[in-house]
């Protein structure tokens, strides 16, 4: 194909015929709203790095989650925020705690929307960490049982899906096994697989109070300069059980998110995470950048490596500007 004989603005002139051929289509069932759970009644407080994201008491939140239906949002991703911290992350698994008060809200008040929970014990040690710790050095194998424990309160409150962040090895597994024999074999596991230690998580971590007090997390999550390692992550977790394998971040990831989408043949999710949003509208609030087009334009880039869902702060500003 050569000019002249070909022409590619020729389909380019009209905005039918770039709709037509539109290689790439994002629509509002490509959405999962993260919501951040806290205890109370009436509190809807602002995240000051996340512009227009709150953390919300249950009552809050069951009208956030009825808002995100009724804009076609088939999804939220819940985290929680407890009262109190402790070396074990207790309340990540007790029956009353936030994550379990906010999936029985939801599911009684808006029972069309499907519920994921996040799985992990940041938010709810003292230390700040994702596993429990030996010394401080943080105990993978140790740490299996409360992951598995924290998704199974999680479910039997209500959870549709569990989605394990921690990054322990052979988490997967001892979730799968403790669902199964509990009898929740139906209920499907999204594993954060390939969930790299990044920069661009500092303002979820002001969000959910989950920061560690010593150290980081290298550990555990991925080293962001490795792409092979991502596929051997993500094909380990499948091996294991996962039902939809996820990358995180996205938009710094696309490559990855590409070459995990040409290597498994399950769902791929990715995660649009907090320094990517409060980049935008940061830029947005300073004039900078069309904060509703870079939005859409990021959203869609993400799709376009490869991912089949997309969890991002824009869920709701996303379905609004779908319905045009």
């Amino acid at each position: 194909m050569r000019f002249p004989d070909y022409r590619p603005r020729r389909l380019r002139q009209h905005p039918a015929f770039r709709r037509m051929v539109r290689e790439t289509r994002l629509t509002v069932d490509d959405l999962v709203l993260p919501l951040f759970a806290t205890h109370g009644k009436g509190v809807r407080e602002p995240i000051p790095s996340m512009p227009g994201q709150y953390r919300l008491s249950t009552d809050h939140l069951v009208k956030t989650a009825k808002e995100a239906r009724d804009l076609g949002i088939p999804a939220l991703l819940l985290f929680g925020i407890p009262k109190k911290k402790d070396a074990l992350g207790t309340e990540a698994y007790a029956e009353h705690g936030i994550v379990q008060k906010a999936v029985r809200a939801v599911r009684d008040k808006v029972p069309e929307m499907a519920l994921i929970t996040d799985v992990c014990l940041c938010q709810y040690t003292d230390h700040g960490h994702c596993g429990i710790l030996d010394g401080r050095v943080i105990d993978n194998d140790a740490s299996l049982e409360l992951l598995a424990k924290t998704a199974l309160s999680h479910v039997r409150a209500g959870a549709h899906m569990v989605a394990p962040s921690d990054m322990m090895d052979g988490r997967v597994a001892e979730i799968r096994d403790t669902l199964d024999e509990a009898g929740f074999s139906h209920i499907p596991i999204m594993s954060y697989a390939a969930k790299y230690c990044s920069a661009y998580y500092g303002p979820f971590r002001e969000a959910a109070d989950s920061a560690p007090k010593f150290g980081d997390r290298k550990t555990y999550q991925m080293d962001a300069a490795n792409a092979l390692e991502a596929v051997r992550e993500v094909t380990l977790d499948v091996e294991e059980g996962a039902d939809i394998i996820m990358v995180k971040p996205a938009l710094a990831y696309l490559d990855v998110i590409c070459r995990v989408r040409e290597e498994i043949d399950l769902p791929v999710a990715a995660y649009n995470v907090s320094g990517e949003y409060a980049m935008i509208q940061a830029a947005h609030q300073l004039g900078v950048l069309d904060g509703r087009k870079v939005m859409m334009e990021t959203l869609t880039a993400i799709k376009r490596a490869g991912a089949d869902i997309l969890l991002t702060y824009f869920a709701m500003d996303a379905a609004r500007a779908l319905q045009g």
